[in-house]
């Protein structure tokens, strides 16, 4: 996606646009879940999670200075506050009755986990963000909206080849981009 309209997005939800806010909404809530979803482990309460990230992200946009051009980052680290906040309540929850405590429950949330998918987040906005315009809208079609390639090929009036090629150079990059953040 490129990355002004993030930007203006979110300037207008600012302001109580609501539109914006289902914009920023529809291109973010895959990331944002699958972030979830991996602290989580539960569709459930990964969806549960997603949702209250973005309650809080419309809370907290007016008061938003946005340090680089895309949302993602911020929301990733709501939704990691979210979801060390609802493994705390699962905890005590489960801790209140009958049943033994999940030994799957992670006791923590790793900080180091946290900073590493921040950075990793930061990392791929980063490098999505120098794409060309194309790559970009196949990108956000494609990994990010779950078009299959034809389906956004049409979208962008490209051959089916052009998507197909075009995103494996883009994850090919983007896999680069993650190597140097793990291995730093």
């Amino acid at each position: 996606m490129p990355s002004s309209e993030d930007r203006d997005w979110a300037a207008r939800a600012a302001s109580g646009d609501q539109d914006a806010f289902r914009a920023i909404y529809r291109a973010h809530v895959k990331p944002v879940y699958w972030i979830a979803h991996g602290i989580l482990g539960s569709p459930a309460d990964a969806e549960d999670v997603t949702q209250e990230t973005f309650t809080v992200a419309w809370r907290k946009l007016p008061g938003l200075e946005l340090v680089n051009d895309s949302l993602l980052p911020w929301l990733a680290t709501i939704c990691r506050f979210q979801s060390a906040n609802r493994l705390r309540l699962l905890r005590r929850d489960r801790a209140n009755t009958a049943d033994a405590l999940d030994e799957a429950l992670p006791d923590t949330v790793s900080v180091e986990d946290q900073v590493i998918s921040a950075a990793l987040a930061d990392r791929i906005a980063e490098e999505v963000g120098l794409l060309d315009e194309l790559d970009q809208q196949i990108f956000r079609l494609c990994a990010v909206n779950g078009y299959a390639y034809q389906a956004a090929a049409e979208e962008l009036g490209v051959s089916h080849a052009v998507v197909r090629n075009r995103l494996s150079r883009t994850r090919t990059r983007l896999r680069g981009a993650v190597k140097e953040v793990r291995d730093a």
